[in-house]
């Protein structure tokens, strides 16, 4: 009754038996009493089969645990008390302060920094840190409070930037809390100052009108730059029905937990096509919302009063969108275009629910979209080739819409007149992204004049292309190759279409994510000689061997707990304990040998005895293969691998500099700590003296020198890693 979530899973790597040896007592959605038995299993059958009989017991939604007390010692079933909880009282958000007076212990006061405050991305940073603790959080401003664990409830308090905010917390945890999650906002919540959206410069409530609109000219906000001639395409989004009433509360949490898992992984989906970090941190955003503790809980409530999970659902997040789109002030532009997020996130999860498919966006060549709205998701999955802008009646310039929009290099208008949207399917318009104009009824001059400035658009662009094809020379004439960090064919042809050289590193555990078993030799076999045939047989393919552990984990791949998954098993000590995967491995990789120039890299080499072990299993393969002509190299991402380069060296081909690992392994900075990740820079002197050390002891040698972590990427970093003696 008091919506506690327990999982028991029973031995390690049990999944693995389907069943076997375990008899099920009670059925999903049955009512089960205290002291009731829910399954019975095999002890000797699953300890012979299985890796470990350690049982596991986890809280689900530990967000409604003030306190847990496990048992000590030797527990006895069906005698022993194995957990106990003591239950956060839930209350509404008005009773959070004066609650917060009594019982919470409270942080200093904190100027917010950031200039938009606390909006939908840093929200999220911060109620993903709360999350991570056993209190109770609570943020606050004045009299007024909010959940820390709820990004709805942080954005709801609508801050800006200098409120003064303080931190309070109730349970076991709750000075680190405080401590944590203070220096957090202090910080700016992992937001830059040049990173905030820009308030819009309006006080009207939602949207702006560049000018006044015409019978030939429609106008809106620039919300993406750029001109664009295309056809008229009318968007209409799914409208979803659902019954107000449902079945048994245990069946309508399981099937909106269920909805809830799915759209995360959807979301996933979405993410794993972004190219660029703003679109990655939109979608992240978007995931914290769907595992909002209040709105789940505003849903569940609903649920236990005998209402279905998808009106329970929907009612919950048009009432957080509504409280957004009700806050008053040109400061609150930007929390109310972040409604859009929450109806974005709550239609996905409401579609599961009623098990109807969203509106797919298939649009014709060419196509000029025009909508109430674009959600962030409908943004993300547009097809750039066939989309060549759009415009919303609603949302701003800095709408998660707008942004997605710039990062695809899509001319869009936000607010543009409603009459937009009377405007005939298949109608010629002119787009004009960067004033923010629409000409709906254009003469065959304007369109004249249209192509002619996208032609010099394009020309240019073509010019850039064209010299991105050209080998790379300093103009001392120095050559360094350019290649891609590739994680298929797709990848591939598109980076050879903008000039790669080569791949400088194929992420090979994408084939591994994502599954239920390894990926069989066949399979992976396919993967990479898609990616070697994009290449041709001119260019290098360096294929790294699997890369999980610590980060990284593999579902079907349980591996031990360990206090510092940084230093455990990683990289390639995780392939040398499962030498049969490894080598499975190994072998779909050689066989792409007669297509491609091929490179192996093992990744995390911290030891010669490692390097060696690996390339003594890597020859045994090479031996039964027939594949010789191969090169084997190593990524230099720890400072032991920088330190003994010359020694590696010897017994390497090429090395390969991670600089994102190498860069929080010398620096003792995980580059995902919120507060430490934009202290771990690449540039720091004892990062380039790693770099340079390697560069030394490679040349010493004869070996060559490449780097395929982020500093290859940044243009301030480029000169500097070449000066070093960086070759690719």
């Amino acid at each position: 009754a008091q919506g506690i979530e327990v999982l028991v899973h029973i031995g390690i790597d049990t999944v693995m038996l389907k069943g076997a040896g375990f008899t099920a007592l009670v059925r999903q959605g049955d009512h089960v009493e205290v002291g009731q038995s829910l399954i019975r299993f095999d002890v000797d059958y699953v300890a012979r089969h299985a890796r470990s009989l350690l049982t596991q017991i986890l809280v689900a939604n530990v967000e409604k645990v003030a306190r847990m007390v496990p048992a000590s010692g030797i527990v006895i079933a069906g005698k022993s008390v194995v957990l106990q909880l003591e239950l956060i009282q839930e209350s509404a958000n008005v009773a959070l302060a004066s609650q917060a007076q009594s019982g919470f212990v409270h942080g200093a006061k904190i100027s917010l920094p950031n200039i938009t405050g606390l909006h939908a991305r840093p929200a999220a940073v911060l109620a993903a840190l709360a999350k991570k603790f056993a209190s109770e959080v609570r943020i606050m401003r004045g009299a007024d409070a909010a959940n820390a664990k709820s990004v709805v409830a942080i954005m709801g308090l609508a801050t800006q930037c200098g409120d003064v905010i303080e931190v309070a917390a109730n349970g076991p945890d709750a000075h680190e809390a405080i401590q944590a999650i203070s220096a957090l906002l202090a910080e700016g919540c992992g937001e830059k100052p040049g990173e905030a959206p820009l308030q819009p410069a309006t006080i009207e409530p939602v949207t702006v009108r560049a000018t006044v609109s015409s019978s030939t000219e429609l106008a809106g906000v620039s919300a993406s730059p750029g001109l664009a001639v295309g056809t008229i395409v009318q968007f209409r989004a799914t409208i979803i029905d659902v019954a107000e009433h449902g079945g048994a509360p245990a069946h309508e949490r399981n099937q909106l937990q269920q909805a809830l898992h799915e759209a995360r992984r959807q979301i996933d989906i979405i993410k794993a096509g972004m190219q660029r970090p703003e679109q990655t941190k939109i979608l992240e955003a978007h995931q914290e919302l769907i595992e909002d503790p209040d709105l789940q809980a505003l849903a569940l409530r609903a649920i236990d009063n005998g209402k279905s999970a998808g009106y329970a659902w929907r009612a919950a997040f048009s009432e957080y969108a509504q409280k957004l789109e009700a806050l008053e002030g040109a400061h609150n532009a930007l929390l109310r275009e972040r409604a859009t997020d929450i109806r974005d996130i709550g239609q996905r999860v409401l579609a599961l629910l009623a098990g109807v498919k969203q509106t797919q966006m298939i649009v014709p060549d060419g196509a000029i979209l025009i909508a109430e709205a674009l959600t962030p998701s409908d943004t993300a999955a547009l097809d750039r080739s066939k989309v060549r802008g759009f415009c919303t009646t609603s949302g701003g310039a800095t709408s998660h819409v707008a942004i997605l929009a710039r990062s695809l290099g899509i001319p869009a208008i936000c607010g543009i007149d409603e009459a937009a949207l009377n405007l005939v399917d298949g109608s010629v318009v002119v787009l004009d992204g960067t004033q923010g104009l629409l000409q709906c009824q254009p003469s065959a001059l304007d369109i004249a004049q249209a192509h002619a400035r996208v032609a010099q658009q394009s020309a240019i662009s073509e010019q850039e292309k064209t010299q991105a094809l050209a080998p790379a020379t300093t103009t001392d004439g120095h050559r360094i190759d350019v290649a891609a960090n590739a994680l298929n064919a797709a990848d591939t042809h598109a980076a050879v279409a903008n000039g790669a050289e080569g791949v400088g590193l194929l992420r090979s555990e994408f084939l591994f994510d994502e599954r239920d078993t390894a990926p069989s030799e066949e399979e992976q076999a396919n993967a990479y000689s898609a990616v070697a045939q994009a290449l041709g047989k001119e260019r290098t393919l360096i294929v790294r061997t699997l890369d999980v552990g610590g980060d990284k984990p593999l579902s079907y791949l349980p591996l031990p707990k360990e206090d510092n998954p940084f230093l455990g098993l990683r990289g390639i000590r995780v392939s040398l304990d499962q030498p049969a995967m490894f080598r499975v491995q190994l072998r779909a990789i050689l066989r792409t040998a007669p297509l491609t120039k091929l490179h192996i890299m093992f990744p995390m080499i911290a030891t010669l005895e490692e390097l060696r072990e690996a390339k003594a299993i890597l020859a045994e393969e090479q031996a039964a293969s027939g594949h010789h002509n191969v090169q084997v190299g190593i990524m230099i991402e720890v400072p032991s691998a920088a330190l003994m380069a010359e020694q590696f060296a010897r017994e390497a081909d090429f090395f390969s500099i991670g600089t994102n690992d190498l860069t929080q392994y010398t620096l003792a900075m995980d580059r995902g700590h919120p507060k430490l990740a934009k202290k771990a820079d690449g540039l720091h002197p004892s990062v380039l003296k790693m770099i340079q050390l390697t560069c030394e002891g490679a040349r010493k040698y004869g070996k060559w020198v490449g780097v395929c972590g982020g500093m290859a990427s940044d243009p301030i970093c480029v000169p500097v890693l070449i000066g070093l003696g960086v070759q690719e």
